[in-house]
Formats: C-alpha cells, structure tokens, sequence
C-alpha cells in the first residue's frame, strides 16, 4: 500500500506543478492583461483533485489517522480554483484579479498541505 501512496503523492505533485507552473507562465501576460487559463491549468487542477481524493481513501484504508478539517479546507480551495479555472478556460483574456486569485489560492494549497500537522 505505501508503494500506491508514494506513487498517487508524485501525480499530485505533477498536478500542483500542471497548475501552478501555469500560472507563472502566465504572470508577464497578466501584467499586461492577456493573461488566460490554459488547458495544462485545468488537467493540473482536476489531476490534483482525483489523487487527493484517493490518496484520502488510500490512508483510511491503510489505518492511518487524518486531519479531516485540513482535507475539507483543502478541497474548498480546490474546488474553488477548479471552479473559476473551469468556468474562465474558454476565455481570451482572464481579468488580473481573477487570474491572481487563481495562483494565491494555489499557492496556499501548497502552504496548508506543508505547513499544517
């Protein structure tokens, strides 16, 4: 099982990656507005959804104890950014606060899952 844990936890960091490698690609074009959310964000985003997800499911099984209100946090802000970047992907041109707010969000993912015991 710890195999299948390790190896769900790299495609959860290929996803973060996916998502947030995006977004710095994008921050010279959001300085001058043509910023957009790219397909790369969106798989990054839901690739990061479906492994979090199971990895949950992996740990219950395997015995181990969560912090169920991290794991809620966590998914509100992804389902937050899923959101916009779902909604907005179609979009020539995503507008700075938006597109900011994607990248912020991401980044304080990152900080919870590190930060938070």
């Amino acid at each position: 099982m710890d195999v299948l844990i390790n190896a769900f936890v790299g495609l959860h960091i290929i996803g973060i990656a996916a998502l947030l490698g995006g977004f710095l690609t994008q921050m010279k074009a959001m300085g001058t507005g043509t910023a957009r959310f790219g397909p790369g964000m969106l798989h990054g985003a839901l690739t990061m959804l479906v492994t979090g997800v199971l990895l949950v499911g992996f740990h219950e099984m395997n015995g181990g104890s969560l912090n169920h209100v991290k794991i809620g946090i966590k998914l509100a802000v992804l389902f937050v950014v899923l959101a916009l970047v779902y909604v907005k992907r179609d979009e020539e041109r995503v507008e700075k606060p938006l597109f900011g707010a994607v990248g912020g969000l991401t980044v304080v993912n990152i900080f919870i899952a590190v930060l938070w015991h």
